[in-house]
């Protein structure tokens, strides 16, 4: 299997998707518990919202499950929220808590070692290639992390998740104007609910990539999956009417970002 997909695009911005792939070997995929096989933690339909709703953008995605390896942790295996309830590198468990492999058949060291090399490094490649294609041609270039989540999960967070979820790990990732457009033009979108650095303050990839000082920025955007599925449960369907109001305020987002990156390229 390619573990990545990628799909250039003319303009400074790069849509990251690290979390919408479905696809287990085989071999793996015998290993998952039922539970496993639900695949709940998947960031459903992510690349179908966004698709089309700014042409010049690149794309990158994983084509692999997160279950496989997540291309959003750490390789170091680290906690990117110490002291809080999270799922790891190669998850053991899913966002309830639950476990996802049958007995005995939990990844060890040297399949984890496998799986970065298979998988995750691979992904990272693509990303960071295409990160230093954008910002040689403009001297600027802004990642778009893509990603969503249900919107009750007792495990991570208490009540319910906010729709518009703004990650950039305390203001750390981007220049504060790109940070500043997302907060408003989310704060804007009439019947949705925002919140900047909350649960959720961007991930490895967010905070690897985000280096505005070099002229390279990141913000992760974490959505609540009630905004653009039928159902937060099995079969996890796209909402065609609920994605089609959501389009529009991501569509005003992601134009507004790469309009305020072209205005600063060099």
């Amino acid at each position: 299997m390619t573990p990545v997909t990628v799909q250039e695009g003319e303009g400074p911005l790069i849509l990251g998707m690290p979390h919408t792939g479905t696809t287990i070997p085989d071999a793996l995929l015998s290993r998952l518990n039922d539970r496993g096989r639900l695949l709940a933690d998947t960031d459903w339909h992510i690349d179908r919202l966004y698709d089309g709703l700014v042409p010049t953008a690149t794309v990158v995605r994983a084509t692999f499950h997160r279950y496989v390896i997540d291309a959003n942790r750490d390789p170091s295996g680290a906690s990117l929220y110490p002291g809080q309830n999270t799922t790891g590198l190669c998850p053991e468990i899913d966002f309830d808590g639950h476990p996802i492999w049958r007995p005995g058949e939990t990844p060890g060291s040297a399949e984890i070692a496998e799986r970065l090399a298979t998988f995750h490094i691979p992904y990272h490649k693509a990303l960071s290639d295409q990160i230093e294609r954008v910002h040689a041609r403009y001297g600027i270039a802004v990642l778009y992390d893509c990603h969503s989540i249900r919107s009750r999960i007792p495990y991570l967070f208490d009540g319910v998740l906010p729709d518009f979820n703004i990650g950039t790990n305390k203001g750390t990732t981007c220049g504060s104007v790109f940070e500043e457009a997302a907060v408003a033009v989310c704060d804007a979108a009439e019947g949705y609910t925002t919140v900047l650095n909350g649960r959720f303050k961007g991930g490895w990839t967010t905070r690897r990539y985000g280096q505005p000082r070099t002229g390279r920025h990141a913000i992760q955007m974490e959505l609540a999956q009630a905004t653009h599925l039928e159902t937060e449960t099995p079969p996890f369907a796209y909402s065609a009417d609920r994605a089609a109001r959501l389009r529009l305020p991501l569509q005003a987002l992601l134009s507004r970002i790469e309009r305020l990156a072209l205005d600063r390229a060099s």
